[in-house]
């Protein structure tokens, strides 16, 4: 206890009120909000992503899944022209967000800057193919998850930018005050807006001179980092972080603006390669982490949440047990972790992080060797992980799979549980003798 204590008051003056900065952090916290925002487009996305992927195979014989082919391919170009622009459009959405709530943090109207990061994200990410009277043709694919990166930096130096200048009243053209206010900010906004213009125009050139886009070169040139982030490695320490933290009372939403783009990103592409009939290369997603990994939130707690229901005798234990089975059920593990409790519990560090480490573990190898398929849609982050795997992946098998993983939990969890409920029991008997 003197070490676990030791390490508390630790944890408590020195990581906390970095992790609490990082969470304020008013870039981060936009980021977060942005992609936080993003569920109903990213809900239509994963919606349409499934509904155009009906898991049929030569051997097929089931007349439903036949006629949902059927539909699939009737409606293909419907569907891909939807996807096209929910979640294949997901890094635009994710700049126009972050400029928003950057605006907000600066109390700044949003609507100008919107407008010039939007104009910056097309000048930048897209790339012209044909420019005619009659028509025009951009090459947008890397509007999805695979243009996360441009657009964070665009929307944020576009959002500084204009802020610095407009505080300082830069290049401001003063009009009467009889003008409305609406067109006073449109003429103070010109020479600003000039400015971030030809800074786009800039980027532009240089990058069309090579053939090439800002996000494209970016994507290429961080290949290597992005493909570590999605490796066994990586799964494991950032899920043992994750969970340290956690343990100690430091929300994993203080790394939600880090990992938010990583997973989100990892799960557009995916969604893009499904729906072209690719192959899925990414297996760290957000629907990984959310269904496979933290199976009824951090900590993993639905094995837990059984084992109280059936293998304790503590009456403090059972009726924990009892209120938060079925906020488990929709991802929400905080009645475990306040309740029983996990945190600051020495007894429960252990399998507290072991848990959900060797649920990605386990996943994560089965997904790479194709015994289960990859997540491609995300339709809600609390929905119960056993329809979350299926509707994810598409494959009968992801579900059985979190099955077995919550018995693997629960095999885990019990000889802790089993030590912590005897302690409690123990106290509640002689409480109770005490009361006689």
């Amino acid at each position: 206890m003197g070490k676990l204590d030791g390490l508390s008051t630790f944890m408590e003056s020195k990581v906390m009120p970095v992790a609490n900065k990082l969470g304020k952090q008013r870039h981060l916290a936009a980021i977060r909000d942005s992609f936080i925002s993003l569920l109903p487009i990213t809900l239509a996305g994963g919606l349409v992503a499934i509904v155009n992927s009906p898991p049929v195979t030569d051997e097929t014989t089931n007349s439903l899944l036949l006629a949902w082919k059927s539909f699939a391919e009737s409606n293909a170009t419907i569907l891909n022209w939807v996807y096209a622009f929910t979640l294949g459009a997901m890094s635009l959405y994710i700049c126009i967000g972050i400029t928003h709530y950057l605006c907000r943090y600066y109390k700044v109207n949003s609507f100008i800057p919107i407008l010039f990061t939007v104009m910056g994200f097309f000048l930048i990410v897209t790339q012209p193919q044909e420019l005619g009277w009659a028509s025009k043709t951009l090459e947008f694919s890397y509007i999805d998850g695979k243009g996360l990166i441009p657009a964070m930096f665009i929307a944020i130096g576009t959002t500084e930018l204009y802020r610095i200048m407009k505080q300082k009243d830069f290049g401001k053209i003063k009009m009467p005050a009889s003008v409305p206010a609406s067109l006073s900010d449109v003429f103070a906004s010109l020479i600003p807006g000039m400015i971030i213009i030809a800074c786009y125009l800039i980027v532009f050139v240089i990058f069309n001179s090579f053939e090439t886009t800002m996000a494209k070169a970016i994507f290429e040139l961080l290949a290597p980092t992005l493909k570590a982030t999605d490796s066994l490695g990586f799964v494991v320490i950032i899920t043992l972080l994750t969970h340290f933290l956690w343990f100690f009372g430091i929300h994993d939403a203080a790394l939600a603006g880090i990992m938010g783009p990583i997973r989100d990103g990892n799960l557009s592409i995916n969604a893009s390669a499904m729906m072209a009939g690719e192959h899925l290369p990414h297996v760290f997603t957000t629907s990984f982490w959310t269904y496979f990994t933290v199976i009824g939130g951090c900590g993993s707690v639905i094995g837990l949440a059984l084992l109280t229901l059936f293998a304790s005798k503590s009456k403090q234990i059972k009726t924990v047990g009892k209120v938060g089975i079925a906020p488990a059920l929709f991802g929400i593990s905080e009645p475990f972790i306040f309740g029983i409790p996990l945190m600051l519990n020495p007894i429960f560090f252990i399998p507290f992080l072991l848990t959900s480490t060797i649920n990605g573990i386990v996943t994560y190898i089965s997904m790479s060797i194709g015994f289960i398929g990859k997540t491609f849609s995300m339709l809600s982050w609390n929905m119960p992980p056993f329809l979350g795997a299926f509707f994810s992946t598409l494959d009968w098998k992801a579900p059985v799979l979190v099955i077995l993983l919550i018995v693997i939990d629960m095999i885990i969890y019990y000889p802790f549980l089993r030590v912590y409920d005897r302690q409690l029991y123990k106290k509640e008997i002689e409480s109770e003798s005490n009361l006689m």
